[in-house]
């Protein structure tokens, strides 16, 4: 399998409130690979958002052997935040974002693979979105 595109996104209903994560992985032919949606306990919509972005690693790490050699990782988010975060483009001001981001960086480095972050707009993150609204609802 070669490049592997993933989206991720995370929300919260109130802030803090019901908070839940939507993750979705696919290959290039655009087959899906993993779709998670749920909920994570009461939380805000950023520490939801991070979230999704370790359960997308977590999946990434345990299904490492289905990749090929020369696969890249590219991840698609919302979250401008995030994004900027992840990308050492903002500082880190929140001590728990900060711990969130240190944990995806360990597992970026863990996983080996090139990985390439990207910001959308919302339309350009529809399948993660449906995922956390899925978990909310009670339908997933």
């Amino acid at each position: 399998m070669a490049d592997v595109f993933v989206y991720t996104d995370g929300g919260a209903r109130g802030n803090p409130g019901p908070a839940a994560i939507g993750v979705y992985i696919e290959n290039g032919s655009g087959q899906p690979l993993f779709l998670s949606g749920k909920k994570i306990g009461e939380t805000t919509n950023n520490i939801a958002e991070y979230t999704a972005i370790l359960e997308a690693y977590n999946w990434l790490i345990v299904n490492k052997n289905l990749l090929d050699a020369d696969a890249k990782i590219h991840f698609y988010m919302d979250s401008l935040l995030a994004y900027s975060h992840i990308s050492r483009l903002y500082k880190i001001k929140n001590e728990n974002l900060r711990q969130l981001v240190l944990e995806i960086w360990e597992k970026e480095k863990n996983l080996g693979i090139p990985v390439f972050y990207n910001h959308v707009r919302r339309e350009g993150n529809k399948k993660a979105d449906l995922l956390v609204n899925q978990a909310l609802d009670n339908l997933i």
